[in-house]
């Protein structure tokens, strides 16, 4: 099967929204691209890689005054850039690469690079799987980050969550020995999953198994008063404690370089907690 059909028929973890830019955001398009906007060419679908096609890392980020030989992290689901672009301005000598799909946000991130003046960054509005397949070569990742995916709720949907088993190999496969891999979420069924597939892994360890366990787990604290649910304005049907115990535990303290946006400051409004997992690739 060619490879632009098989991609056609994979469950993909994201839904277009319409891909139309408002005037405004159509020059902050036009201006970035091939600057901070990667210019990458697709194939049958937009958000493809087209064969053969390749990006030299050290010299796109040694353009307009960047480091070329630094550390790369990477950010799938930038949005509009709040937590990549704060990162990036405080962490100047290392190299981000923003992964964002929706073609608004990718414009709105390429736009607030520009203007607070980062030559660090980089924006890609393809598929992050594509992208990891495709364009980042083995071992050049220093970090790779997942905040706030799509936690596609219904079961029948669960299947196109991004972090998935397959998944897993492919972030093991482009983060470094001894990178860290970080994730956080405000929905805990998806959180547990993170957790499980992750952590069965043998390229991943958790340097915070056993921690925030019991009753000072999230997860326990979600179980005992049915808080997705409560946020959601639905019924609830809380657990008693003794099913409700997380004994596993393992969250991770939250990044702190991981910026408050207005995304994760809603989720914190309507009552629900936060997950944080940090996983390092086994050297």
């Amino acid at each position: 099967m060619p490879q632009d059909s098989a991609h056609l028929r994979k469950p993909l973890s994201f839904v277009r929204r319409s891909n139309k830019l408002k005037p405004s955001y159509q020059r902050s398009w036009d201006a970035a691209l091939g600057q901070e906007l990667l210019d990458v060419p697709h194939g049958d679908r937009d958000t493809s890689v087209a064969p053969g096609f390749s990006i030299d890392w050290e010299a796109e980020y040694s353009r307009f005054g960047g480091h070329g030989n630094t550390p790369l992290i990477v950010e799938i689901g930038s949005g509009s850039g709040e937590a990549v672009s704060a990162a990036a301005a405080n962490n100047p000598k290392t190299n981000f690469l923003a992964i964002e799909v929706y073609r608004p946000g990718a414009a709105q991130l390429a736009a607030r690079i520009r203007r607070e003046g980062l030559t660090n960054v980089r924006v890609a509005c393809i598929d992050a799987v594509e992208l990891m397949d495709h364009l980042l070569p083995a071992a050049s990742v220093a970090e790779l980050w997942i905040f706030f995916p799509d936690p596609w709720h219904k079961k029948k949907h669960n299947k196109r969550r991004l972090v998935q088993p397959a998944f897993v190999e492919k972030a093991a496969r482009v983060i470094a020995p001894g990178g860290r891999w970080r994730l956080a979420t405000d929905w805990s069924d998806y959180a547990v999953q993170m957790r499980e597939v992750i952590s069965a892994s043998s390229s991943f360890t958790n340097p915070h198994a056993g921690e925030r366990a019991g009753e000072e787990s999230p997860l326990t604290r979600v179980r005992l008063e049915d808080l997705d649910a409560r946020s959601l304005g639905k019924e609830t049907h809380p657990l008693p404690l003794e099913e409700a115990l997380d004994h596993e535990g393992g969250w991770a303290p939250r990044f702190e370089g991981r910026v408050l946006t207005d995304f994760e400051a809603k989720a914190l409004n309507v009552g629900r907690q936060i997950f944080d997992l940090t996983y390092l690739r086994s050297e």
